[in-house]
């Protein structure tokens, strides 16, 4: 287990900016100097990552895990990948990530098992206000992102903060995921919206090879 990640010096009688983030309150990530030097340096580091050779998947998988507040043994995300604090990030095992993979982690992103994500995918932990003040005034929120085991999220789609994606579910390509995710269920649309439960019966809707077809009627 890593040590906790602390970004700030401790405000005797008050929160830090990254307690509020954590808290879900609104927080200035460009108050502190802490928070700023980390992220450009983990962006950089990120940088190094995204020129490694595709076919070097252990090694990615090592580097990352010198970033990731968690990592499966088996972790393969393509380059390019971007995200902002890397810590918050926590990913399990068995883990695919396509192309273009972004993770804005104000807050912390958690991944389940066998979970796979196809190219373009963004997961928005952190967001700005809507008072046009408070965003010129460097505001900014994170809500966390949990998703669970064996889901598949579909390419370009989105999720943002405060989100849960429960188990087994999928994620249709181009969606907007706002509001949670029962498991064992498909979404599609902006914003997603629930089409219906996935069931035994999907397992027959895609045909196998004769030769690959054995056991599985």
């Amino acid at each position: 287990m890593k040590r906790k990640v602390v970004l700030c010096k401790e405000i005797p009688g008050g929160m830090t900016e990254q307690e509020k983030a954590e808290a879900n309150l609104l927080y200035n990530p460009n108050r502190t100097t802490e928070m700023a030097a980390f992220r450009f340096k983990i962006q950089d580091a990120i940088w190094e990552y995204n020129q490694m050779k595709p076919s070097q998947v252990r090694e990615r998988r090592d580097f990352l895990a010198k970033i990731f507040g968690k990592i499966g043994e088996r972790c393969n995300i393509l380059p390019p990948f971007k995200c902002d604090y890397g810590f918050r990030i926590e990913v399990g095992e068995n883990f695919f990530a396509n192309y273009n993979f972004i993770v804005l982690d104000g807050h912390f992103c958690r991944f389940g098992d066998n979970v796979w994500i196809a190219p373009n995918v963004s997961i928005l932990a952190a967001g700005h206000p809507l008072d046009m003040q408070q965003r010129i005034d460097g505001w900014e929120y994170a809500f966390p992102v949990t998703v669970g085991n064996n889901v598949w999220i579909g390419g370009s789609s989105t999720i943002l903060g405060g989100v849960t994606i429960g188990d087994n579910a999928v994620i249709a390509a181009g969606s907007v995921v706002i509001r949670d995710v029962p498991a064992d269920t498909l979404v599609a649309g902006n914003p997603a919206r629930i089409i219906r439960k996935i069931t035994a019966a999907d397992k027959k809707k895609y045909r196998f090879a004769p030769q690959d077809d054995d056991g599985r009627k």
